[in-house]
């Protein structure tokens, strides 16, 4: 691998036996090759900015200020308020709106404040992620960590960036310790979410505090009976109706299984971890139990949901067992697409590179080290 002629490779070894690396040549290849490929992505980027540009000047450019109505001005995302007097409407059509740094947004976006560039990225169908688990950039795992599985808030963040816009309503009712309620309000959303759990409510609430952000509303209750009280739930979210419903359920009972992963190659405990000992815990009840139930609850949850309005729905395969495949998420798949009136539109395989890996199966049999989970988007069609 060649390595870029700006990386001072003595001065690197050095700071790198500091550290006690042993295996350097090998570190050094791989920084390389992640070097690399972060200068062709940019010059990509500049190449393609290139285009654009080159495109778009034989296009008609009016001021924003001249040719939008107040109302269009008043809808347009934050971002691009902030630069309106720079910014251009491009286009004969005058539905597009160009900030000074080449940004581009559509005037009749009804879904989300993204930038174009910003939209097709999301679009990627895999999303890959080493989130830190220590310090600022961590927002506040040594605090949520006490759930077996808190979803990232930059993560959450992300989705809910695509699906809604600013001040706009999420709903969790799975919400555990909080990831989706903390991406909420760091992308300036409001949220409501449920859980069974007071100590994991109570932990959203420190972690959310630790972080100097708003805490979101939220109900100790069981989700699955309150969905059923559709006038109750109504109350809750004050009548309005809620643009995301984004849910991480217990998966049967997975969680309440003893451990045979990582524990067991560590020799540490190998109890089961169950999110609660609560009898109408989802992730209590068998598989076949859960499926059922857990339609229901997404039945349900649509009277709350506007139309158009998207259900993101996270969850992970078990591994094969004999005859079995596990593939749940095939059969949540196929579960909510029958609901009327929701529309199954597509998934995203999140990856999640902190993982550690473990040789299972060796040497006799491919048994995979699942880092990913599917992230199912569904859409309210009426």
């Amino acid at each position: 691998m060649k390595k870029p002629e700006f990386i001072n490779e003595s001065a690197l070894r050095d700071y790198l036996e500091k550290r006690g690396l042993t295996q350097i040549d090998g570190l050094l290849d791989e920084l390389s090759s992640t070097v690399n490929a972060a200068v062709e992505a940019q010059i990509r980027q500049e190449r393609n900015r290139g285009r654009i540009a080159k495109n778009d000047e034989g296009k008609q450019s009016f001021s924003a200020r001249e040719v939008l109505t107040q109302e269009q001005l008043d809808g347009l995302p934050n971002w691009v308020k902030d630069q309106i007097d720079e910014s251009r409407v491009v286009g004969s059509s005058k539905q597009v709106i160009q900030t000074p740094d080449g940004k581009k947004y559509h005037i009749a976006n009804p879904l989300n404040d993204l930038s174009g560039a910003e939209w097709t990225f999301f679009l990627n169908s895999v999303m890959s992620s080493r989130y830190s688990t220590s310090g600022p950039e961590s927002y506040a795992h040594d605090i949520r960590k006490v759930h077996p599985s808190p979803k990232p808030p930059q993560l959450m963040k992300e989705i809910i960036e695509f699906f809604t816009k600013e001040g706009e309503l999420v709903f969790d009712y799975f919400m555990g310790v909080g990831g989706t309620l903390l991406g909420a309000s760091l992308s300036n959303r409001r949220a409501v979410g449920i859980d069974l759990s007071t100590q994991y409510i109570d932990i959203y609430k420190r972690a959310s505090k630790s972080l100097g952000l708003e805490v979101q509303k939220t109900i100790q209750a069981d989700a699955i009976n309150l969905l059923e009280d559709s006038k109750s739930l109504r109350e809750i979210l004050g009548g309005e109706k809620v643009s995301l419903i984004a849910i991480d359920p217990p998966y049967g009972n997975m969680m309440s299984r003893e451990k045979t992963g990582e524990a067991a190659k560590k020799n540490q405990d190998t109890a089961a971890t169950p999110f609660t000992n609560l009898s109408e815990d989802l992730g209590n009840l068998n598989l076949e139990d859960f499926f059922a139930v857990f339609r229901r609850s997404v039945e349900n949850s649509l009277t709350h949901l506007k139309v158009k309005g998207h259900v993101v729905v996270f969850i992970k395969d078990l591994q094969p067992d004999k005859d079995k495949t596990n593939l749940l998420h095939a059969r949540v798949i196929e579960d909510l697409n029958s609901i009327e009136n929701l529309q199954y539109l597509g998934t995203k395989i999140w990856a999640d590179q902190s993982v550690n890996l473990f040789p299972y199966g060796y040497p006799y049999a491919y048994v995979a080290n699942q880092i990913h989970q599917y992230i199912m988007i569904f859409r309210k069609s009426a």
